[in-house]
């Protein structure tokens, strides 16, 4: 490539970046999700389009599986473990036993429908049965769900990745479809090994950062996501699930209470919206609008099985040793968001040129784009039906660190969300630990020390210096009294997950 050349690419790239961001930003008002836009710009670059050839369906599979890990990361960094510990054991089940149920009920319904052969159902079936972390964390968490119900649906997204990935790779075999004990004992090996990898490479990495004192802040979110693709390759390396590996070892890392987690959060963030621009960008450049007609039919058709019939009958089975309600079963089947995870999935068997590839990928892309669509504009007017949505729901508080050397102590500032139990409180009522002081208190960009009698409000950044070995109970007492408000003693709340 010539100096010229990369001006040009640079330049197409940049503007390519400018244009979706601010077409995010008029969708995001219709209540339209982003990986519409995305699609449809990486169209518009396309052959339809600007006339931009793709057509390297292996190089999308790998582009496209290193841009999930880094959604998976951003996604694990971004859980809080309060919000989603107590619903592990329901997402599991939906991530493993849902997941088998989808495959099985839709790759019926693509079989006796549409006439495919089992192979290609069973693929059909497996590539669309996960639901997508992107389009999950983006769209649930402005709707204001319980915690139980949007916990339930982080987690599951988070964890079910890996499933559908081993069961699209075990179907998209030249020599045929394995047994049932060879893909039960593969499924069993990855999941473990990918697990226990994870968990390994994000406690020995949050136990390495905290007695590592890092000259420049910055190197911790490069240091973060740098273990998050560490366990990822591990995993991978041994045969393992490393989405599975990515997304536990993010989580861990991002509830280890790491100096400069706001920073971390922050950039995760942003590497998050990167991928997900780059990686719908260059499906939709492998999207050929002429040659996808033929395939929506039958894209209806498998997505109306995969929505009305599998997705729910999936939801109910898995959650039968649960006491999740049938208003709570309803939403968990219709929140099954789908995005660029089945579109990626799609890519395996056209990589390995298996006969009808190319046609089981369109049916995909044409399912998504519909099914996207008509779900997520859809769910908040679905939770409010079900009387499930809580828009007055209270946010926990956001608390970042960052060292003060000089004296042994830290600073933590406090957010002060919407409805918060902070809100309303007079300074003299938050009764922090003694080594902890108020320093200052942001409103309306502007900071000034508060009396004892000030009242905290909603939008405020409270300042509070403290040291390490008061840290722990004072960001306890502030998440109680966020929880609780001033009774949070009196009613039990004590602030600890």
């Amino acid at each position: 490539m010539t100096l010229p050349q990369l001006y040009l690419t640079v330049l197409i790239g940049c503007v390519t970046v400018l244009v979706s961001i601010a077409a995010i930003r008029a969708t995001h008002r219709l209540g339209l999700p982003a990986l519409l836009v995305f699609l449809g710009i990486g169209m518009l670059l396309g052959e339809g389009g600007v006339g931009i050839p793709f057509e390297d369906f292996e190089l999308a599979q790998v582009l496209g599986t290193f841009a999930l890990a880094l959604i998976l990361i951003e996604g694990g960094l971004s859980t809080r473990w309060r919000a989603i510990s107590a619903q592990v054991a329901p997402a599991s089940m939906l991530a493993t036993v849902g997941v088998g149920v989808s495959v099985t009920v839709t790759a019926l319904g693509a079989h006796l429908l549409l006439g495919f052969d089992w192979q290609a159902s069973l693929i059909i079936g497996a590539v669309v049965a996960s639901t997508d972390a992107a389009a999950v964390f983006s769209e649930l968490r402005g709707i204001g769900l319980p915690k139980r119900l949007s916990g339930t649906l982080e987690a599951e997204s988070g964890f079910n990745d890996a499933p559908a990935v081993i069961l699209v790779l075990a179907f998209s075999a030249v020599e045929g479809i394995p047994t049932t004990l060879e893909l039960v004992g593969d499924l069993a090996w990855q999941l473990s090994a990918g697990s226990l990898i994870g968990l390994a490479v994000g406690f020995g990495g949050a136990w390495v950062l905290r007695h590592l004192a890092l000259p420049v802040s910055g190197l911790y979110p490069l240091a973060v996501f740098s273990l998050g693709m560490a366990a990822f390759a591990a995993a991978g390396m041994l045969h393992a699930s490393g989405f599975i590996a990515a997304y536990l070892a993010a989580l861990v890392l991002g509830n280890s209470r790491l100096p400069h987690r706001a920073a971390t959060q922050s950039f995760a963030t942003g590497l998050g919206w990167v991928a997900q621009l780059g990686m719908f960008i260059m499906l939709g450049l492998l999207a050929s609008p002429g040659n996808l007609l033929h395939a929506l039919v039958p894209a209806l058709v498998v997505g109306g099985v995969l929505t009305l019939v599998a997705r729910p009958v999936s939801v109910w089975l898995s959650l039968m040793p649960f006491r999740f309600s049938r208003r709570e079963k309803t939403l968990l089947s219709w929140a099954g968001l789908r995005g660029a995870v089945p579109i990626v999935l799609a890519t395996i068997p056209q990589a390995e040129q298996l006969p009808g590839a190319k046609t089981w990928w369109d049916l995909v892309f044409i399912l998504v784009v519909v099914f996207t669509l008509v779900q997520g504009p859809t769910l908040p007017w679905v939770a409010r039906r079900l009387g499930l949505s809580q828009e007055g729901v209270v946010q926990e508080v956001d608390i970042e660190t960052a060292p003060l050397d000089a004296v042994d102590g830290e600073v933590l500032t406090v957010t002060v969300p919407k409805r918060s139990g902070l809100a309303g409180l007079r300074i003299f009522e938050l009764r922090l630990p003694e080594e902890s002081a108020i320093a200052g208190v942001v409103r309306e960009e502007k900071i000034f020390v508060p009396a004892k009698a000030d009242r905290l409000r909603s939008g405020d950044q409270l300042i509070v210096v403290t040291n390490p070995r008061a840290r722990e109970a004072t960001e306890q007492r502030l998440t109680a009294l966020a929880r609780a408000g001033r009774l949070a003693r009196w009613l039990g709340e004590t602030g600890k997950d």
